[in-house]
């Protein structure tokens, strides 16, 4: 894919995403974890509904600039649906990507439009905000240790 092309799909994700995100909302009664980025001043809160081994439900909230909101809307994208394990994997992989290194095409297709802000590797003041709601999301898997959260039903 020419530069070009790249570019022109990495803004129109990112307007998408940020525009309608996906997920964005408050998931009553789940867990969650809000981590900010005082350098451009994002806010985002990320939830993990886990059940039966697998992310049942995942939702963000806050505030933030067009990356960070784009970001966490393909996170949930990403990370719905799949066990902890795997979600920790993805996290991984996502942030080798956005630090400039490369990955392997599996990993790129199973990151789906996450794999397009891979260009912020380009522009080093932009990581913390593309990575934010993904690191929310990985110290939440750490505090919930992969267990099923405690709900009344």
């Amino acid at each position: 894919m020419s530069l070009l092309k790249l570019g022109e799909l990495y803004k129109a994700v990112i307007l998408e995403h940020a525009q309608q995100p996906h997920h964005h909302g408050q998931l009553p009664d789940v867990p969650g974890l809000t981590l900010n980025n005082p350098t451009c001043g994002d806010v985002i809160k990320v939830q993990l509904d886990i059940q039966d081994d697998q992310i049942q439900q995942i939702a963000f909230s806050g505030t933030g600039c067009t990356i960070s909101q784009a970001s966490a809307s393909v996170m949930t994208d990403v990370l719905a649906k799949q066990s902890p394990a795997q979600a920790k994997a993805l996290i991984h992989d996502f942030s080798q990507l956005v630090m400039g290194d490369e990955i392997d095409v599996t990993a790129k297709k199973q990151l789906g439009d996450a794999a397009v802000l891979g260009a912020v590797a380009e522009f080093p003041t932009r990581i913390r905000c593309a990575m934010l709601a993904w690191h929310a999301a990985d110290q939440l898997l750490d505090e919930l240790g992969g267990t099923p959260n405690e709900q009344e039903s």
